[in-house]
């Protein structure tokens, strides 16, 4: 009821929480439909705005579907969120990565390092930098999440280590070998965002509403910090993106000098 609602929170996602605690209690069960926005307005006292940022959040949290003309549903299974395990381990020479299972045969396309690319590549734009882009459709054999992969290759990249030019899509551990082959000493950076998908990406991820996905840019580098290699992942922001932290040194504290 209104007078339950505490304000210092977000009005929207103390909602939110109520309405995933009757879901869970099972006031709502799976398959059966939400109160309309206008209901939820009377029901807490609240404005259609935050009604709707309530429902969105519940949809960030895997709980609830939009369908099409009918309105708001609870997910038939509201089991936990999947993760992505994203950690990288190397053993020797050899690199690994968490395997995801094939569903289609990539496509191999030449194109312009423009937008996000260009900025993780530090590259102007208008010097329309050519680059290999690798496009993955696969999913993940653990929790049957589609996953959409990308994986950009700067042409002048690629010139110095051939074997990435002869297949830039074969798996990212390789690819990881080919430029460690090629005298570079590999280090990560992963940036993560989400947003509304597009038409293509629902089908491609089997969305069956505009729910977020989540977007990560993984870039690799090289000697000098320079970017050699980008992976762009998309899934369904219901799955979980897992990563081992490894704390890195701290920065050598430069000696005071003395004042005289």
């Amino acid at each position: 009821m209104p007078g339950d609602i505490i304000r210092p929170t977000a009005m929207y996602l103390q909602v939110a929480g109520r309405l995933a605690q009757a879901i869970k209690e099972g006031e709502y069960k799976p398959g059966s439909k939400l109160p309309s926005e206008t209901d939820l307005m009377e029901r807490y006292g609240i404005s259609r705005p935050t009604a709707r940022a309530a429902v969105a959040e519940l949809k960030t949290m895997g709980l609830v579907e939009s369908r099409h003309g009918r309105g708001t549903f609870v997910r038939p299974t509201a089991a936990p969120t999947s993760a992505l395990v994203r950690t990288i381990t190397r053993s020797g020479k050899r690199y690994s990565i968490p395997e995801l299972e094939k569903r289609e045969e990539p496509g191999v396309t030449r194109t312009h390092l423009t937008g996000t690319y260009a900025e993780l590549f530090r590259r102007r734009e208008d010097d329309a930098a050519d680059a290999f882009s690798a496009d993955h459709s696969m999913v993940d054999p653990a929790s049957g999440a589609r996953v959409s992969q990308r994986v950009v290759i700067p042409i002048d990249v690629a010139s110095e280590a051939p074997a990435l030019a002869e297949a830039p899509d074969a798996p990212v551990a390789d690819l990881y070998a080919h430029l460690e082959k090629a005298g570079h000493e590999l280090s990560w950076q992963e940036y993560v965002t989400a947003r509304t998908p597009l038409p293509d990406e629902r089908q491609a991820l089997g969305l069956s509403d505009a729910s977020p996905i989540l977007i990560t840019y993984r870039v690799t580098y090289g000697n000098d910090d320079r970017p050699l290699l980008c992976e762009e992942l998309r899934t369904a922001a219901t799955s979980r993106l897992a990563y081992r932290i490894v704390p890195e040194k701290a920065p050598a504290k430069r000696p005071r000098t003395a004042r005289s």
